[in-house]
């Protein structure tokens, strides 16, 4: 795969993957949405079809990495670092990208809580925060949590019948699921450093009314964590299998 097909593969990527997931909590959180107050089910299952989407899309071009701590579980366990940085340039931009489709989707709900005075944090909307703020217990759910993700990605790959049937990506999709409804409750599984952090920036710079704070103190976690259990993934993979 070239570097501007791979490049190109997971901005598209993974901008499907924010649109339906920053979607699907948008709709479940914002007030005149259809889809409100109908929960954490249904924001777990909007995650992983925004990685069905996402990575089934992106596939042909990049194979679908959407995600800094899967490119570089597959890193450490293949010792091939140099795609490395085109992919999580595309997975930052792509997260940036989803991010503002998002807020253009759900403009008029973002405005009419303004028109109203209705004071609605919508930092939840593009990242993650935890339910209890401790930074030791956030960031070992965090990396748990992305071991969770990242091993079982590793070895579905060495399954033949998941790629010659195509559904590897269905699979890792109901897994996404899985670890939302596991693994959730305590940070909001980011599992995605870009994920987190692109969104993140976007909400800082978007002119979105009463959105409450940015909360970059906490920004580092759902960063750190997913990085060190992708790298810790690919170790045990390659130590195990």
């Amino acid at each position: 795969m070239s570097n501007g097909d791979v490049f190109l593969g997971e901005v598209i990527g993974t901008a499907i993957l924010i649109l339906f997931g920053a979607g699907v909590v948008a709709a479940v959180v914002l007030n005149y949405s259809k889809a409100k107050d109908s929960g954490w089910v249904v924001i777990a299952f909007g995650w992983g079809f925004g990685v069905l989407a996402g990575a089934y899309t992106a596939a042909p071009l990049s194979g679908g990495h959407l995600n800094p701590a899967v490119t570089i579980g597959i890193a450490v366990d293949t010792g091939d670092w140099d795609q490395v940085p085109v992919y999580i340039a595309g997975q930052m931009v792509g997260a940036m990208l989803g991010a503002v489709l998002c807020w253009l989707v759900y403009f008029a709900q973002f405005q009419a809580n303004a028109e109203e005075g209705i004071a609605q944090p919508t930092l939840g909307i593009f990242s993650t925060a935890p339910a209890i703020r401790n930074p030791v217990a956030n960031l070992i759910t965090e990396i748990i949590a992305t071991i969770g993700l990242v091993l079982p990605v590793l070895a579905f790959g060495l399954t033949k019948g998941l790629g010659e049937s195509g559904t590897a990506v269905l699979v890792v999709a109901f897994l996404v699921v899985g670890i939302g409804l596991s693994l959730g409750g305590p940070t909001g599984y980011a599992i995605n450093p870009a994920r987190d952090l692109g969104p993140r920036i976007i909400h800082t710079l978007l002119p979105i009314p009463n959105k409450g704070t940015s909360d970059w103190s906490y920004a580092w976690i759902p960063v750190v964590g997913p990085l060190i259990g992708g790298a810790l993934s690919g170790v045990i993979f390659n130590a195990a299998f």
